[in-house]
């Protein structure tokens, strides 16, 4: 019987990376490609602040083509829905039949992600949900995913915690406050090594900033990968 095949929604983040570990080691699926959603202004990967080119750089590593998802930085729901529809159907023509969300327990995403998928013949799979965050996080840092802090919100974590490694140490230091996984949106991340990469994903830290008054983003410079 052949597997179905699948796109994972992905940020580049520790979620998304360890949903595509687990849907890897099931065997139940064809996994096909990577939706990204890029706000364009910036060419950036929406909310994690990361360069497009690392983007490519790491799905290149993963050996997965990227469907990327272009949206402005002033998003109204239905622009949003009106461009992931256009994915959607791009996706239908590659013989596509479910996308997988690194969601863990939020019910309204999750409920948000099922309504937008409702009756377009791709059905919506959550591979981690319910999963307990404090030990899918130590989990994440076991099976050897590095990964950086490239966004923090500073109504949750200080500017201090922003392009940290996601390690054993970074999560004993979260406030008891702060999901070990930021489900709440408390931090992203980028991951650049784990165990599906083909390579290292390279770069150099730049500048640290605080935008909207209230999240510090650090900027990642591209490397080539060796």
């Amino acid at each position: 019987m052949m597997s179905r095949k699948l796109a994972v929604a992905w940020s580049g983040g520790k979620d998304s990376a360890l949903a595509l570990h687990r849907l890897i080691g099931s065997g139940e699926y064809e996994i096909n490609t990577l939706l990204t959603t890029i706000t364009e202004e910036f060419d950036r990967v929406s909310m994690h602040g990361v360069r497009t080119r690392l983007l490519e750089q790491q799905a290149a590593s993963l050996g997965f083509d990227i469907r990327k998802v272009l949206v402005p930085k002033e998003c109204t729901n239905e622009i949003y829905e009106s461009r992931m529809r256009a994915a959607v159907e791009s996706l239908l023509s590659k013989g596509i039949s479910a996308i997988a969300f690194g969601d863990i327990f939020l019910e309204e995403v999750r409920r948000f992600r099922e309504s937008n998928l409702s009756g377009t013949g791709i059905e919506p799979v959550f591979p981690l949900w319910k999963t307990n965050t404090a030990e899918m996080a130590r989990r994440f840092v076991d099976l050897g995913f590095k990964a950086i802090v490239t966004c923090v919100d500073s109504e949750a974590l200080d500017m201090s915690f922003v392009g940290r490694e996601l390690d054993h140490r970074f999560l004993s230091d979260l406030p008891p406050s702060v999901d070990p996984c930021g489900e709440n949106g408390e931090f992203h991340t980028f991951v650049h090594y784990g165990p599906m990469f083909k390579r290292r994903v390279l770069f150099d830290i730049g500048e640290t900033v605080l935008r909207n008054k209230r999240f510090y983003f650090i900027d990642l410079v591209p490397r080539d990968s060796t």
